[in-house]
């Protein structure tokens, strides 16, 4: 059996106001003729189909004409729900697109046998799959007076550890002998993140070590990570990684998708995703911008996004100036400025609140936010630290509400 991994689409993702609608839908064609050319029987989604877990109509629109596009092709798909994703908005139509051979798991089930989907190919089970979602701090501990923050942290990990073992449990008594395949969406402790990533868990502090993931599974696929990589665990483990790119911190990934084949190991074999469109990082002083700005050739596919960072010595307002006029009269076919700021390598007491003025506050997460505003009071280091705690808490709580 053919199996192809993919995670972390976020349809209806906005790269600094900039949509990502286009990207996904040739994603999304590139996708049916690989999945046509390998002869793929199986499509699994491990989590962050959305970006936003309230999608705008579009992004709905998006994800659905996928699903259709996809099932022309004669492939089951088994996807599971993300730290984005709303469990409730996924789970809605799961039972009719289950007669379409789609599988759908938002969120974790009361019943953890639901999360098990036997796949069958010429009237027989050939594998197992283990469908785990994002699962959150609800499903995974309930709360107790008295627990420490450490404490706390360590029942969220024994809570992932406990539910795969559970799943594994349940494959090997009701499937004995057959294959299985574990998705989860998680971060695990060693993992190379990317700037949009948000934090998993509370504050990224429950990072499971992949080697509590057991022996049982034949192969684990990953989603949370943007970044393709295998990770370190006792059988086969890897994220396969966003298929497009999210970030400017993204723009050098090179974007897969893994493909296994049951018949020769659990080793995936990484098919590389085309560039659609380019992520382009411009720095200098003024008159580097003018140049390397000037000397970029036209091209007439998706635009090409450009993050431009000043880069003086010595702060001076004329220079902000003649950035903005820069900005305002840049004009290329192929291309567009979606985010600029100033960087000065010298400044004077008081500058500093200045350059952080011009970031824009989309570019701020809310920890970021409190976290200079805990930096600005005569707080000791436990206090400190003691208050971030508490923050990442409230944030997960608040994180939970949204999707739920």
């Amino acid at each position: 059996m053919k199996i192809l991994h993919t995670a972390d689409w976020h349809i209806g993702k906005k790269l600094h106001k900039h949509d990502l609608y286009a990207d996904f839908d040739l994603f999304i064609n590139w996708l049916c003729k690989c999945i046509a050319q390998k002869s793929i029987d199986l499509l699994i989604i491990s989590g962050d189909v959305f970006d936003l877990a309230n999608p705008s109509s579009e992004a709905r629109k998006q994800y659905y004409k996928a699903l259709m596009q996809l099932r022309k092709l004669d492939c089951e798909i088994i996807l599971t729900g993300g730290n984005h994703d709303s469990p409730a908005m996924l789970d809605a139509p799961k039972e009719i697109l289950k007669e379409l051979k789609m599988h759908v798991i938002g969120g974790l089930p009361e019943n953890k046998e639901d999360c098990i989907i036997p796949v069958s190919k010429n009237g027989k089970i050939e594998l197992i799959i283990a469908a785990i979602p994002y699962l959150r701090d609800s499903d995974l501990r309930s709360a107790s007076e008295g627990f420490t923050y450490e404490d706390r942290m360590q029942a969220i990990r024994k809570g992932i550890q406990s539910t795969f073992e559970q799943a594994a449990g349940i494959c090997k008594n009701k499937y004995p002998g057959v294959p299985v395949i574990a998705m989860g969406h998680l971060f695990a402790a060693g993992s190379e993140t990317s700037e949009s990533e948000r934090d998993i868990q509370i504050g990224n502090q429950a990072a499971f070590n992949a080697r509590q993931f057991g022996e049982y599974f034949n192969y684990i696929a990953l989603g949370h990570i943007h970044k393709p990589q295998k990770v370190t665990a006792q059988v086969p483990a890897y994220y396969s990684g966003s298929p497009i790119r999210l970030s400017f911190s993204e723009r050098k990934d090179e974007k897969r998708v893994l493909v296994l084949n049951s018949e020769n190991g659990w080793t995936p074999e990484s098919i590389p995703v085309p560039v659609f469109r380019k992520l382009l990082k411009i720095s200098g002083n003024i008159e580097e911008l003018k140049i390397k700005l000037g000397n970029l050739e036209d091209h007439y596919e998706l635009d090409s996004l450009i993050e431009v960072e000043l880069q003086e010595e010595v702060y001076n307002a004329q220079k902000i100036y003649e950035l903005d006029e820069l900005i305002s009269g840049f004009q290329k076919p192929g291309y567009e400025i979606v985010k600029h700021r100033a960087t000065f390598l010298q400044h004077t007491k008081g500058t500093t609140e200045l350059y952080k003025s011009s970031r824009q506050l989309e570019d701020l997460t809310p920890k970021e936010i409190f976290s200079q505003l805990i930096e600005k009071q005569q707080y000791d280091t436990k206090t400190q630290t003691d208050l971030m705690a508490a923050f990442d808490e409230l944030l997960q709580e608040v994180e939970q509400s949204e999707n739920a």
